[in-house]
């Protein structure tokens, strides 16, 4: 009888353990990946909420940047990572388009990643070098067709919201603008400014600083509405092609077969996040709209936005060289 006691005690103690293991999470510091250079929106979208998360559950979140390959060196290394929630991707809507366009990308984004949330969404920026002679979106475009390949659009990625919005441009105004592939935001704005491209489409946050220092300057926003930071700037509907909308979304994964009590804690967390008016005052700031939307409802809009990538990128002849 002395025996089955101590075995049972023992059971129970193990059990309490693993509870405790359970509520603790997370009880040591986690990596936040974020699969491109700093100096993007993605990078200032992670340490945003990093810092939230951080500050809510008691450790540190740190930022990693493991730039490459389109997003996907960083984003592997996550898929690789043990599922216990210590290792976390927060990365764009390329995340849902690069498959399409990288054939031999070495995860599945539907299998070996768990949907944790979104983070939410913020319109595109069209900014050129101060010495293109265009004053908005529709000048440029004419200015593309009057001295074809003397102008070229600089991407942050491939399958980028921004390289999708300039094939879509180029592809509805029937002008063709060749596209020049960086290995993040930062790169390309360097080349703009630098006058070794004409122009970039871009998310407002890493976009909008250059035109404010002069660096660079703006041409049309992506949005449907025009941005109330920069109201004499036209939409892309405004300058020619009707009905144009695109914006660039974020999202926060972790490995697969995450557990479903981290992933319910890293939700709510980033959920407090964007009702804090502290994160909700930063983001605004940036014309980001906070979106912190249940797992299994961002896993199906994931799904939604990969097919909406795979017309456009058939219709306009999108590839990779």
């Amino acid at each position: 009888m002395k025996a089955l006691l101590r075995y049972l005690a023992g059971m129970l103690a193990c059990a309490a353990a693993m509870a405790a293991g359970a509520q603790s999470y997370p009880h040591r510091p986690v990596r936040v990946i974020v699969p491109y250079p700093p100096g993007g929106t993605v990078d200032a979208v992670a340490r945003v909420f990093a810092d939230s998360l951080g500050q809510q559950l008691g450790q540190t979140f740190v930022v990693e940047n493991r730039a490459g390959a389109s997003g996907s060196i960083g984003s592997e290394a996550v898929a690789r990572a043990p599922a216990d929630g210590y290792t976390l991707l927060v990365n764009a809507s390329t995340f849902a388009a690069s498959p399409l366009l990288l054939k031999s990308l070495p995860y599945d984004i539907n299998k070996d990643f768990t949907p944790i949330t979104n983070l939410g969404e913020v319109p595109l920026l069209v900014t050129a070098n101060p010495a293109v002679p265009a004053r908005n979106l529709r000048e440029f475009i004419d200015l593309a067709r009057q001295q074809p390949g003397k102008h070229f659009f600089g991407a942050s990625a491939a399958g980028s919201a921004s390289h999708l919005a300039e094939a879509a441009i180029s592809y509805e105004a029937k002008a063709d603008v060749p596209i020049v592939l960086y290995k993040g935001t930062g790169p390309a704005l360097t080349d703009l400014m630098g006058g070794h491209i004409s122009a970039v489409i871009d998310a407002v946050p890493s976009s909008l600083p250059p035109v404010k220092a002069g660096r660079t300057k703006a041409l049309a926003v992506t949005s449907a509405q025009r941005l109330p930071a920069l109201p004499d700037v036209p939409t892309v509907a405004e300058s020619g092609l009707p009905g144009f909308e695109m914006v660039s979304w974020y999202g926060l994964w972790g490995p697969a077969k995450l557990p479903a009590d981290v992933v319910g804690t890293l939700h709510e967390a980033v959920r407090k996040a964007i009702d804090s008016p502290r994160v909700k005052q930063v983001l605004s700031e940036q014309s980001f709209v906070g979106k912190a939307t249940a797992p299994e409802a961002f896993a199906a809009y994931v799904r939604a936005e990969h097919a909406k990538y795979a017309k456009l990128i058939k219709a306009a002849n999108i590839t990779i060289e």
